[in-house]
């Protein structure tokens, strides 16, 4: 069941990588075309270490982020910021979006994803330690599927209920007595 929903997660960003982007209608705002198409291109990655490296000092720079962890893959980047475990959720919210200005600002952090999650943090390190390992795809398989294993829910009534094993029903526990 877990390797299946690893599977489809996989396949599922794989898909959404190769999507096309909508086209803007001739009738939309000028202002806002220019926008996106200058700020949100996505660049070609071809040296995912600099990105890497560039994307994490990006996040550095900005105030009450202490450490960063950074995977690149593809085109995309998911940026962990880890900051102070004793702010309030909406402290965290600013620093988070605060690092998300800084990133649209760049040609390769436009379309990063950045967390603040602890959890997915420490994740980030471990793929980043298994890629560094020369296991990057087994790294990023491993660390997502204990992501979706915390995420998918567990209902109690699926549970089917262990019987303890009765010494009397195994003949080899008879033979061995």
């Amino acid at each position: 069941m877990r390797s299946l929903l690893v599977a489809m997660l996989i396949i599922g960003l794989l898909a959404g990588c190769g999507t096309a982007k909508k086209q803007a209608s001739p009738h939309s705002n000028s202002y806002h075309t220019k926008s996106n198409t200058a700020n949100n291109a996505k660049q070609p990655i071809r040296d995912a270490a600099a990105v890497k490296e560039h994307l994490a000092s990006l996040a550095r720079n900005v105030p009450g982020v202490r450490g960063v962890n950074c995977v690149v893959f593809g085109n995309t980047a998911i940026v962990g910021i880890d900051v102070d475990a004793k702010l309030e959720r909406s402290r965290v919210g600013t620093i988070k979006y605060s690092v998300a200005e800084a990133l649209s600002k760049d040609k390769y952090g436009a379309n990063a994803i950045v967390t603040a999650d602890m959890d997915i943090n420490e994740r980030l390190r471990e793929i980043s330690a298994a890629t560094k390992q020369g296991h990057p795809i087994a790294g990023f398989t491993n660390e997502l599927s204990d992501i979706i294993g915390r995420i998918v829910p567990q209902f109690p009534n699926s549970v089917k209920q262990m019987q303890p094993p009765s010494h009397t029903e195994n003949p080899k526990m008879k033979k061995s007595m």
